[in-house]
Parts: structure tokens; sequence; C-alpha cells
């Protein structure tokens, strides 16, 4: 099964600092480092790493950084004939990180903000030629709610991660198949606060009763639950680690798991498998750069069997 991913490139600009400065102080940084990025390009990598034939719609600007970010993709296996170059700048995530590893991030869309419905129109054909649709918030949402519903006239299987967090339309909620969401955006999606387990179920609930299929919840080191009408609930525990860096853990679970459903695996085989390949990634630094490859994750799991508890 082939995958398309729509969505947002970005480069990413990490400054690590021993703190966050406060207002008006300038500090010494301990180092800045340049990763290829964004949620679609981090997703879009993660899947074709897993196994995936993977196709990335997105666009870039005019300048030296867009050679780098077409060029992390292509290493990863992702077709990029469909990257399109726009004037200006390409996406930009400022982050900085401080010792204890928490983070402040400035995004600076660049050409991800001028994807358009247009864009999108004109490329239609690859729905015809793909099986599932991974989509995120980095991009205009008329653009990302415009692709949904004609991925869903085309029959083709749609996965929607709404980060960054923002309201979606009631209305269409029933073109989504697999909504994966943390609980800050399950919180804003859904304008219920998730403070409690009965809560959680109180707002998933809700997600499936205006229509959404399935329901995934990532809980970062406490893994996800997973809720659909038909499979009724799946928990998947974490796997403990030696975490250095967050980043891009969200999509490795997100492109990951996409894969592993595109390749046959059911449900809970792929939630594990997803799991495994996020908790890896949380072991090194960066984006892309910190996306495991399917044999690592085979082999993770190889070796974590006797730990886990489903």
């Amino acid at each position: 099964m082939n995958i398309l991913v729509v969505g947002s490139i970005n480069m990413d600009i990490v400054n690590r600092v021993a703190k966050h400065p406060l207002p008006g102080e300038t500090i010494k940084g301990q180092g800045t480092d340049y990763s290829p990025g964004g949620k679609g390009a981090n997703q879009a990598v993660a899947a074709a790493l897993a196994g995936g034939q993977v196709t990335m719609l997105g666009a870039v600007g005019k300048d030296p950084f867009s050679l780098e970010l077409v060029a992390s993709l292509e290493k990863s296996n992702v077709d990029t004939s469909e990257i399109i170059k726009k004037d200006g700048t390409s996406g930009m995530a400022f982050i900085t990180v401080d010792e204890s590893g928490e983070n402040t991030i400035i995004l600076s869309e660049g050409s991800n903000g001028k994807l358009s419905i247009i864009d999108v129109e004109k490329r239609l054909q690859l729905l015809e030629e793909v099986d599932i649709l991974l989509l995120q918030n980095e991009v205009p949402l008329a653009t990302t709610l415009f692709v949904l519903k004609e991925a869903a006239r085309h029959n083709v299987q749609t996965y929607f991660n709404p980060a960054p967090a923002l309201e979606i339309p009631i209305d269409v909620f029933p073109f989504i198949d697999f909504l994966i969401l943390n609980e800050t955006e399950m919180e804003v999606v859904t304008g219920i606060r998730i403070d409690t387990e009965k809560e959680q179920e109180r707002a998933i609930n809700w997600l499936i009763e205006k229509g959404v299929k399935s329901v995934i919840l990532t809980l970062g080191e406490l893994g996800s639950h997973y809720y659909s009408r038909e499979e009724g609930r799946i928990i998947t525990n974490g796997f403990k680690v030696n975490v250095i860096d967050t980043t891009a853990a969200g999509d490795t679970f997100i492109g990951s798991f996409a894969s592993a459903k595109a390749s046959g695996q059911d449900t809970k085989d792929a939630l594990l498998f997803a799991t495994a390949a996020s908790a890896i990634t949380v072991t090194r630094k960066g984006a892309q750069h910190s996306i495991p490859v399917k044999k690592e994750i085979t082999d993770f799991l190889e070796v974590n069997k006797e730990g886990i508890d489903q």
C-alpha cells in the first residue's frame, strides 16, 4: 500500500542553553544544530524508514535550506517529485532547549503557509495512486480539510494529526479514519478538559459520536489508548528508555503506525510497532536524524519482548 503525506517541511534551528532567557536578557548558547524537520516531513520519513512507499506533497522556499530539506527526504526513500518551490523562505522552527530538556519553539511557516487548495487540486490524481493519507496542522487549515474530504471521496484511508492544536469543524470528523492526538490536542479539539481517565473516555466517545472512525490518544512514556467502534479499546504501554530528546517522537509514532497498517499488520501489532519506534527516537537528538529504520524497530521489540505487558 502507498502512503501520501500532505504537510509541512521545516528546517529546525536548535539552540541549547543552560536556562531559558528572561524577557530582555541575553544569554550565551551552548551550541546550535540544524536539523530537517516539520511534522509532515517527519511523518513521511518515519513511514518510509519503517518500510512504507511514501510520497511527500508540500512546499519549500527558494533558499539554501530547501536543498537540504529535499535531500533529507530523498535520503530516506521518500518520493519528492510533488514538492513545490515557492517564492520566499522555507518553513523554519526556532527551538531553544535547556539542560532539563524543556523547550520553547517559534514557528515561521514560510513556504508551508503558501501550500494552497489550488496546489492540491492540480495533483488530485495522487489520490488515485495511494491507499493512505497522512495530514497535520502546519499548512493552511483550508488546504488540509480540502484534501481530507477529497481523500475520503477517493476511498483513501485518512490519518489526521491535529498538531499544532486547532479547533476542527465538526462536519469534518466523518472523513477521518484515524485521529491521532495527544492530551493537549484532545482538549482543544473536543473542548473537554482531560484530567482523569474518565474524562479521557468521555472525550474519545465524543469524537466517535461525531463520526471519527478510530481515535488514538498518545500519552508519551505511558503509551497510548486506541478506540474504535469495531475493535473496541486497545491500551498499549510505553517502553522505559533513557530519554534524551523528545523531538519528532509523536511524528515517528504516526508515520510508523501508518506504515505498519499499510504492510498488513493488525491494529494491536501496529500500535506496538509504533510505540517501539517512538521509544527509539527519544533516545537520540534531532528530528529526522533520530527516526529509526524498520530493522531497528523489530530488533528493539525482540530484545524488549519480555517487558511487553499488553
